[in-house]
């Protein structure tokens, strides 16, 4: 018996300067030679660098609206969250396979619930070492980016100190001060100490600090996380990057208002970890890249939620290369054995028939936890 052909969606992304797109035309071709319809709304890769021809090429149908791409997929693959405008797109057992951020978009959950979606979060597909694959690339890039970023903002026409990162000859360089030493946190310590900065990162984990010593060699500093820790440092930074991650839950909140309060006017913060909710107390709202940045306390604040789509053709094609792989297994061999061969993708799965079934998203929602097996 031959398996069934499935249709996979790919609608363009509408969040505010969203260039990234799911799937790259490549990928795209991956699925046609799999023997499933790919499905691309108009001028969805176009942010990355890809034309509907290029699509086309590759064996993909290009469809003008987005309510036609939602109505006929089987898989909708996107790259971001759904915003309101696409809510009423989602129908009953259709899945989504993107970015979720669950634990901070009450809202959005209790729509994928409601209309009983099989909402496969990026961001939680788990391998046995404890690591993320579908999150590494963008966490890799968002990393580095908000070195560059912060050294940006600390220029005084954007209101910053006026400093450069690095310094030079006979001027003492910016203290950069990382909170967290997951793969955000190490490349932005490799991105600082690359300009010249000097860099300290706060750690929970005395093996993770140990492992970053033998990574820098010495290069930088390592604190371990604790109130009085934090407070110390966060009152030195001239740049704190927040980079903490606990999957599928919401970031601690590790700064309060006061140690923000404490900070040199003119110091930056930028927060990778404000789609999770933000580590930072003052970081209260979440800004785009057409407005990034507010003050509060004389400390300038950038809470982009989408920073990799500032440079889509490198994030996109490193998105692809993860998630491809879990795609072509959920078309290839259907939702339910694909899940029963690939323990990390089940993990990936935070709603299912109108449960949610990834513990530490129910914890952040307050809402029940069900357990995958007992639906399926």
């Amino acid at each position: 018996m031959s398996k069934p052909s499935l249709v996979v969606g790919v609608p363009k992304e509408i969040k505010n300067n969203e260039n990234r797109v799911a799937l790259t035309p490549g990928g795209a071709g991956m699925l046609r030679m799999s023997g499933h319809r790919v499905l691309v709304e108009a001028g969805a890769g176009i942010g990355s660098g890809f034309s509907d021809e290029d699509y086309k090429q590759e064996g993909a149908v290009i469809i003008a609206h987005a309510n036609e791409v939602w109505a006929e997929s089987d898989m909708i693959m996107k790259v971001k969250e759904p915003l309101p405008a696409e809510y009423g797109y989602f129908k009953e057992g259709q899945i989504l396979f993107t970015y979720l951020h669950l634990a901070a978009a009450g809202d959005l959950a209790a729509q994928l619930l409601e209309k009983k979606v099989t909402g496969i979060a990026y961001e939680t597909i788990q391998l046995p070492n404890g690591s993320l694959p579908l999150l590494t690339p963008m966490s890799e890039v968002a990393g580095r980016m908000s070195v560059q970023i912060g050294a940006h903002y600390l220029e005084k026409f954007y209101g910053g100190r006026g400093i450069l990162l690095g310094g030079v000859p006979g001027v003492p360089p910016a203290d950069v001060i990382i909170l967290g030493g997951g793969i955000v946190g190490t490349n932005a310590a490799k991105m600082a100490l690359g300009l010249g900065a000097n860099v300290v990162i706060i750690e929970r984990s005395a093996d993770r600090m140990r492992a970053l010593d033998d990574i820098f060699g010495g290069h930088l500093r390592t604190l371990m996380s604790n109130p009085y820790n934090i407070a110390s440092a966060v009152q030195k930074a001239d740049l704190l990057i927040g980079a903490v991650l606990i999957p599928g839950a919401r970031a601690p909140r590790l700064v309060t208002a006061a140690m923000v309060q404490s900070m040199k006017p003119g110091a930056v913060i930028v927060d990778v970890a404000v789609d999770q909710g933000g580590s930072i107390e003052t970081i209260d709202r979440v800004t785009t890249h057409s407005d990034p940045t507010y003050e509060k306390f004389g400390v300038v604040h950038y809470a982009v939620a989408n920073m990799p789509g500032a440079v889509p053709r490198t994030s996109t094609l490193a998105l692809t290369n993860v998630t491809l792989p879990y795609a072509l297994e959920l078309v290839n061999k259907g939702f339910t054995q694909a899940l029963a061969e690939n323990y990390p993708l089940q993990l990936g799965v935070n709603t299912y028939k109108g449960s949610v079934t990834h513990p530490a998203v129910a914890e952040a929602l307050g809402m029940p936890y069900t357990k995958l097996i007992d639906l399926t």
